[in-house]
């Protein structure tokens, strides 16, 4: 059989797999995956393909196992008073279960019975001190453990029996020691971080022996005075390594590094050290980044250590009271560093002059806070030299002749170094300039002309500069539109806005992001951006809009897409103030004083059945930061308060509600006056506006006339549908991938001369 004939085999395949799945999609699509069961304390919703159940911070004391749907794919119950753990429904699919931030005092093997497609558990933030080593006996694919922050007993034996972990998290677990069998039976760790527990010293007990496949370690603030040299004799396959903020002086170091020969990251940050020997690097010669910042190296030679490491491409040295001079064979063999930070030294124009001429190769040089009134003059010679920051230096008012050399320069940082003015002609020779930023320099006033010939510049910062108005058309050339300049932020300044008149000159009209937060702002003029009509994201937090009737502005803003009003002061916002702004994708709305209305339901409704996607509203539902593995899962969510004061709270009775689900309790009794608006709209029995209803009904009825309960029908399936298609887009991702699998499986056949069976056919 020819490798043609193959191929044309194959071609049906992928087509009658299709069709047999999407029949099956369509019953599931009418069955399995119609409107799934919601506890009532909960929000539940598609994230993208996946049933998610969020019973987030809402006073539980236990779970609500009956309410649960068997198909919900990530439970989030963080920030809950539950305490126990009882074994859940059958059959229940669930990949992923949060409890974080609970009281939980013990892992128990009963709880997570039957759990076989459990992959990820986070427990973080309890009070757990024991955990049966064999709790996940039942879940072949677990692979993510996350205990920080639970004050666990001291160990003996064993800690946990699952050979297919991959990533465990154990930092502030209030750990002093690990015997030599604590990681025996968790043999398949690539990731291990044990940050935070005060084990003092890692010694001779061979306790990270079993590790093997470790990749990364994290042993950052265990308190550790010393490391035995054998400690990672068995790690041959680490890649990173992080010890910082330990005091680890006593440490013998030629001799702990010695077999990481695969090491590539290392990180000594603010680890107490006084001298490193020459020998530290010598067998680790694929190192790619070395962190040695904010130790007290006075009489560190460069060169001497570091000398080896020809493939070195980040160095930070940032804050070690370097007080030997960088000689000018400093960097002679680490001629590849791209990245170097020497910020937080006192150092000299004329030392660097010499030390850093060998890094031609130089991408990005932070001299920060360096105590230099002057720069030295080599920056020529750094052909590709991209970023530069000397922010938080001394270095006033004198810039024409130093800055003269920067011609290649796309970003500059001189932020906080004392500037009460800037001449003219500072920035004339640096038309490469892409980013530049002058926050935090007291200058009240800009002179004429000061950024004319940066006509490359896309983004400048201006934040905490004490400005009392906007800028002015004079800075800039006249007549000219600086087409690449689309990011201006000014926050943090004591704007005084007129009351009438643009806020901006005509040749910032393609400006895109436009950063007023936290600039004393209680309105705008409604002609604000009559030359920047193109802002696209328009940043406004921290300011004291309170009435929809100070954003008039937003009118001349067709093209706007995110609008961040958080932390004002507004009691209420409707789609209508942002009916003229049909390209809006975010809208950020957290931290107002929102009053527990139908105007938080009508927003809901809009984001939901017009726009179609939820997530417009940031901290409306989970997303996707909430379910990353590693990082906090504290959420800031949108929420509301009922005025306790005029009027008790609410018993809430079961409504229908076009596109709402349906409470699986007749009545119940609120007991804290604020909700999140999931939880609000849910519970609230408010009805789509009419408004709404129309307008869902142009965009989705066929012609001639159509009843309410068909809009209302497809109102309450409209995410369902979106779901759906989402999926059908899912499978047939998964019938490619098969299809080349299979077909790649039937030419090797062919060319290895193997029979191809029926069977295979």
């Amino acid at each position: 059989m020819s490798d043609q004939n193959l191929l044309r085999k194959m071609w049906h395949i992928p087509h009658l797999v299709l069709i047999v799945l999407m029949c099956s999609n369509v019953w599931a699509f009418n069955g399995e995956l119609a409107e799934l069961e919601c506890p009532d304390d909960c929000d539940c919703h598609y994230f993208r393909v996946n049933w998610m159940t969020d019973c987030s911070d809402s006073n539980l004391t236990e779970i609500p196992y009956d309410e649960l749907s068997l198909n919900v794919y990530v439970l989030d119950l963080n920030d809950n008073l539950i305490s126990d753990v009882q074994p859940f429904p059958a059959d229940i699919k669930m990949r992923r279960i949060q409890l974080a931030h609970n009281s939980m005092t013990e892992v128990k093997k009963e709880s997570f019975a039957g759990l076989n497609y459990l992959i990820d558990a986070d427990f973080s933030g309890n009070r757990i001190t024991k955990i049966d080593p064999d709790a996940f006996d039942d879940s072949p694919g677990f692979i993510t453990l996350e205990l920080q922050s639970n004050p666990l007993a001291e160990v003996e034996g064993p800690f946990l029996s699952i050979k297919s972990l991959l990533y465990l998290d154990i930092s502030n677990c209030s750990l002093r020691r690990l015997n030599e069998n604590f990681f025996s039976n968790i043999t398949s760790l690539s990731t291990l971080d044990l940050s935070e527990n005060p084990l003092n010293v890692i010694d001779d007990n061979k306790g990270f022996y079993p590790l093997i496949s470790l990749e990364t370690l994290k042993l950052s603030h265990c308190n550790l005075s010393w490391i035995s040299n054998d400690a990672f004799s068995k790690q041959g396959r680490l890649k990173t390594l992080e010890l910082s903020g330990n005091n680890l002086y006593k440490t013998d170091w030629s001799a702990v590094l010695n077999n990481l020969i695969r090491l590539e990251s290392f990180d000594l940050r603010k680890s107490g050290l006084v001298h490193l020997p020459e020998t530290m690097f010598d067998m680790n010669l694929y190192l790619r980044t070395v962190i040695l910042a904010e130790n007290d190296l006075i009489n560190l030679d460069v060169a001497s250590t570091l000398g080896n490491l020809q493939q070195l491409d980040v160095l930070d040295l940032s804050y070690c009271n370097l007080t030997l001079p960088l000689s000018e064979d400093a960097f002679a063999n680490a001629t590849k560093i791209r990245t170097l930070y020497l910020s937080g030294n006192s150092l000299f124009a004329s030392d660097l002059l010499v030390a850093l001429a060998p890094l031609t190769n130089l991408n990005k040089l932070s001299l920060s806070n360096c105590g230099l009134s002057r720069l030295p003059d080599t920056f020529h010679k750094f052909l590709s030299l991209q970023e530069l920051d000397i922010s938080h230096n001394p270095l006033n008012d004198a810039f024409v002749k130093l800055l003269a050399p920067l011609e290649t320069l796309e970003y500059l940082n001189m932020g906080y170094s004392n500037l009460s003015y800037i001449h003219p002609a500072s920035f004339s020779k640096m038309t490469s300039m892409r980013r530049l930023v002058l926050s935090g320099n007291d200058v009240n006033s800009l002179e004429a002309g000061l950024f004319g010939d940066l006509t490359r510049l896309e983004s400048l910062e201006l934040n905490f500069c004490g400005l009392r108005r906007p800028l002015n058309a004079t800075l800039f050339f006249n007549n000219f539109t600086y087409t690449d300049l689309t990011e201006l932020r000014l926050a943090g300044n004591p704007l005084r806005v007129s009351p009438t008149g643009p806020l901006l000159p005509k040749q910032l009209s393609r400006l895109q992001t436009l950063d007023l937060g936290n600039c004393n702002l209680t309105f705008l003029p409604a002609e604000a951006f009559y030359w920047t009509r193109n802002i696209t994201n328009l940043i406004l937090m921290g300011n004291h809009f309170s009435y929809p009737s100070d954003l008039r502005f937003l009118e001349i803003l067709p093209k706007l897409e995110m609008l961040d009003l958080r932390y004002n002061n507004l009691t209420t916002f409707s789609p209508k103030q942002i009916s003229l702004n049909p390209n809006v994708e975010k809208l950020k709305l957290i931290g107002n004083p929102w009053k527990c209305d139908c105007s938080v339901a009508e927003l809901w409704d809009w984001a939901h059945l017009i726009k179609g996607d939820l997530s417009i509203l940031e901290g409306s539902t989970i997303a996707a930061e909430h379910i990353t593995v590693g990082k906090s899962k504290r959420k800031k969510l949108l929420a509301c308060h009922y005025d306790t004061v005029k009027q008790p709270l609410p018993i809430v009775i079961s409504k229908t509600v076009p596109g709402r689900k349906p409470f699986l309790k007749s009545q119940r009794t609120l007991t804290a006056s604020n909700r999140t608006w999931a939880k609000y709209v849910r519970e609230s029995g408010c009805e789509p506006m009419p408004t709404l209803q129309r307008t869902a009904r142009a965009a989705i009825q066929p012609e001639g006339y159509v009843s309410d309960e068909w809009v209302h029908m497809k109102l309450a399936h409209h995410q369902q549908n979106t779901w759906a298609l989402a999926a059908l887009n899912s499978i047939m991702v998964y019938v490619a991938l098969m299809s080349i699998l299979g077909l790649t499986y039937l030419i090797s056949q062919k060319r290895t001369n193997q029979p191809i069976s029926d069977k295979d056919n």
